[in-house]
């Protein structure tokens, strides 16, 4: 199920025919890859993260602490903790990339899915979501399982 449930593809944002950047995401961070240029030591790329930066304004506020980057086989990873757990976000960078309204939609769809099934002892494996993604407290009608 969790495979089911993970990113199935990394978006990708063009800009003049070339990608400057892919991203995916889950309930809790947002990854983004960027293809490093070939013969430039890696040792002289860095990354700064801040709460709502990253040397473009980023789409939502992030957690600092639990946020960070790598950088492997030519590629630097960035992983920012989200700092509203299971928002869906349209890019990484406010105004870069953004989702056209269907895969908009159908990650809007995956994530209220992965959310659900922190529900233990419910099952929406087969379930079909439609519209905004509610808070699952609320839409348990109160239910507390503490």
């Amino acid at each position: 199920m969790s495979e089911k449930l993970a990113p199935g593809k990394r978006h990708a944002f063009m800009h003049n025919g070339q990608k400057v950047f892919e991203w995916d995401q889950t309930l809790e961070e947002v990854n983004m890859y960027i293809e490093l240029p070939k013969g430039v030591p890696t040792k002289l790329f860095r990354c700064t993260i801040q709460a709502g930066h990253m040397e473009h304004n980023l789409a939502h506020p992030v957690k600092t602490d639990s946020s960070f980057w790598t950088i492997e086989d030519g590629e630097m990873h960035i992983t920012l903790q989200k700092r509203e757990k299971g928002k869906t976000w349209s890019s990484p960078i406010q105004g870069q990339g953004l989702l056209d309204p269907y895969a908009a939609d159908q990650e809007q769809k995956r994530l209220m899915l992965q959310r659900f099934q922190e529900n233990p002892g419910f099952d929406f494996s087969q379930a079909q979501f439609s519209g905004t993604c509610p808070d699952p407290r609320t839409f348990m009608g109160g239910i507390r399982s503490d």
